[in-house]
């Protein structure tokens, strides 16, 4: 009887070659891979801990800092307005708000009292704070824009959130209307008031957003906001743009 050779066992050297460079699928130019300057992603807990190192380190409120009592009410509403419209030009933090606190200091806390007060009273306040420079036009600022409060809301800003409608956009818009009010002015109202108005919710800026992803966190609004309680959005807020404004060449606001 003839042996029957066994079967050759495969050659594991002779795997199949993968396939060329040219034949794999290309990346589509509208799928770019995405870039991130900052350290990866923080996952999970780590996250969390350090959104709360941010709170405990940095998440102090302007209003909070400018002694204003936020609440849903018309007067902290209108001196929230106020610290943003001293916001609006290039100038250090902290004298803007040492200039609001001047302004309620001499009362200066609503619309009414606002438009009833003198120019030269408001320049006077500004000028004590050492809001220099600006001063002048600010107390007009201020004067013009509680006119319009007045006359367009009663002076009272929730009105200016019901006609927006539920609709964020819209409430930055109203709020652009205000004399001197822009953009940024809007944003750091939005911010700081989203702990009341929940549409709002989450709002974080351009800045603070930049800070979350330099500092390995999410940069979504979405998975930010997940990290804290809802009452500590504007805190956690404040804090990324305390630490975005830290970084050399940074704004003022």
């Amino acid at each position: 009887m003839s042996r029957q050779n066994p079967p050759k066992r495969p050659n594991s050297q002779s795997r199949p070659s993968p396939p060329s460079r040219s034949s794999r699928p290309s990346r589509s130019p509208a799928e770019p891979r995405a870039v991130r300057s900052g350290p990866p992603p923080a996952r999970g807990g780590a996250a969390a801990g350090e959104a709360r190192r941010l709170l405990a380190e940095y998440g102090r409120t302007h209003a909070s800092e400018a002694g204003i009592r936020l609440r849903d009410t018309p007067a902290p509403l209108y001196q929230l307005l106020t610290l943003c419209v001293l916001f609006a030009v290039r100038i250090r933090a902290d004298i803007a708000v040492a200039a609001a606190q001047e302004l309620f200091a001499v009362g200066l806390r609503t619309p009414r009292a606002m438009a009833a007060s003198s120019w030269q009273d408001r320049v006077d306040a500004l000028g004590r704070a050492h809001y220099r420079r600006y001063d002048e036009s600010t107390a007009t600022a201020l004067g013009s824009g509680a006119e319009f409060l007045l006359d367009r809301y009663g002076g009272d800003l929730r009105r200016l959130r019901k006609e927006a409608g539920g609709d964020p956009g819209r409430v930055r818009e109203l709020l652009q209307e205000v004399p001197r009010i822009g953009p940024v002015g809007a944003d750091i109202f939005c911010r700081e008031v989203q702990g009341l108005w929940p549409e709002l919710r989450p709002s974080f800026d351009s800045r603070a957003r930049h800070a979350a992803a330099e500092l390995g966190l999410p940069d979504a609004p979405g998975d930010l906001a997940a990290l804290v309680p809802a009452a500590d959005l504007p805190r956690l807020a404040a804090a990324l743009v305390r630490v975005e404004l830290a970084r050399p060449a940074a704004g003022q606001s």
